[in-house]
């Protein structure tokens, strides 16, 4: 959670999508990321934003096709390491939406509970409750 003098996110992971507008639908309901803005025009998405819900998000749009894109994101190379609070309940939304499960939930040595799952494009995405070590 966030206070009043937390700043917003200021690096955004980015990732491109075969299916842009399918993925935002999957990432929504199967892991509960919420959709800020998209903008593009039918099927292709030239940007969107995803809030995951305890702080920062990810920013996303339609794969180009163009040999001279300047930002030229392979699909289904992503991935990310995502803190979140109920791992269990996160796995079985997950699941009911129909993510390929890699890993059920466990927990780690140092602490954390976490899973691992694909989604549709093939990015692969890491679940725990580790929040990583405060700075100093």
């Amino acid at each position: 959670m966030t206070d009043s003098k937390t700043p917003p996110p200021q690096v955004w992971p980015t990732l491109r999508a075969t299916d842009a507008r399918a993925l935002i639908r999957f990432l929504v309901d199967a892991f509960g990321f919420e959709e800020v803005v998209v903008h593009g025009a039918g099927d292709r998405v030239e940007h969107a934003q995803l809030a995951w819900p305890l702080g920062g998000g990810i920013m996303l749009g339609s794969d180009r096709g163009d040999p001279n894109d300047a930002w030229p994101l392979k699909p289904g190379t992503f991935g990310a390491y995502v803190v979140a609070d109920d791992i269990d309940a996160l796995h079985d939304r997950a699941v009911k939406a129909g993510a390929e499960i890699l890993e059920a939930p466990y927990d780690t040595d140092y602490g954390s509970r976490d899973f691992r799952a694909r989604d549709p494009e093939g990015n692969l995405w890491s679940f725990g409750t580790y929040r990583g070590e405060p700075r100093s």
